[in-house]
């Protein structure tokens, strides 16, 4: 994982995304899962351009399962945007870039 994503697990994801100062971007993600692997690097680009604006994180869904079953995910990648404790973006599978930049700039707003 990059300097710039943070592993987060079921214990911390309160402290580490619902309280957390900035939005918060987090990757829910199964180290087998072929789609993961793939965007993983993307969200590491997006986590080094919005350094110091949105916080990044990744949440393995295997090791972690209460999060994910809190949340209602149910197919991976899912990626989601935090801003306040509330969840104001969720986006499921790979995905354009784009996509996920307008994200990121909608949770900056």
């Amino acid at each position: 994982m990059g300097e710039n994503v943070l592993s987060i697990s079921d214990s911390s994801f309160e402290a580490e995304v619902i309280k957390a100062e900035m939005p918060v971007f987090v990757d829910f993600w199964a180290p087998w899962c072929g789609p993961c692997k793939a965007i993983g690097p993307l969200v590491e680009e997006l986590a080094a351009a919005y350094d110091g604006k949105i916080k990044f994180a990744k949440c393995n869904v295997d090791d972690n399962p209460s999060t994910p079953t809190k949340f209602g995910i149910q197919a991976i990648p899912t990626l989601m945007i935090f801003k306040g404790g509330e969840v104001v973006e969720r986006i499921t599978g790979m995905v354009p870039k784009a996509k996920l930049e307008a994200a990121l700039n909608k949770a900056l707003e």
